[in-house]
């Protein structure tokens, strides 16, 4: 029988969230996951199978708990940059992946009520995001 697991699985889900929106899926590795989420390496891949399925988790969370319930004021949120990373970084190697940003893409379309809305808004996000990590680097 197995030890009861030590950590809050949510907890360490939006945790990744973060880690990924800050650093995207290429510039972590298992080892910054184990680090800076505080799980040992054996339960990451006992609960979450690999960096990847972590990711998808992570990916899915903010997807559902920073996204949707931001999309009334989504411009001046940052709730959209791990599904801007995920489409950048991701999708294009990755099905499951671009199904999950298709899938949040089309939500925030009807939302919106259009692609072109949608397109605005993920441009005003890009161009904030390179405003504010060009101030927070220069």
């Amino acid at each position: 029988m197995g030890r009861p697991r030590a950590f809050d699985e949510t907890d360490v889900v939006r945790a990744a969230a973060d880690l990924f929106t800050r650093r995207a899926y290429d510039g972590i590795s298992v080892d910054d996951l184990v680090t800076g989420l505080g799980v040992h390496r054996n339960s990451l891949y006992q609960v979450f199978g690999s960096k990847r399925g972590l990711y998808l988790r992570a990916l899915r969370w903010a997807v559902a708990e920073r996204i949707r319930p931001a999309l009334p004021a989504v411009e001046s949120e940052p709730a959209l940059d791990l599904l801007i990373l995920a489409a950048a970084d991701r999708a294009g190697e990755d099905p499951e992946v671009a199904a999950e940003v298709a899938a949040a893409l089309a939500e925030i379309d009807a939302a919106t009520g259009s692609s072109a809305t949608t397109d605005a808004l993920l441009g005003r996000r890009l161009r904030a995001r390179a405003t504010t990590e060009g101030d927070q680097h220069g």
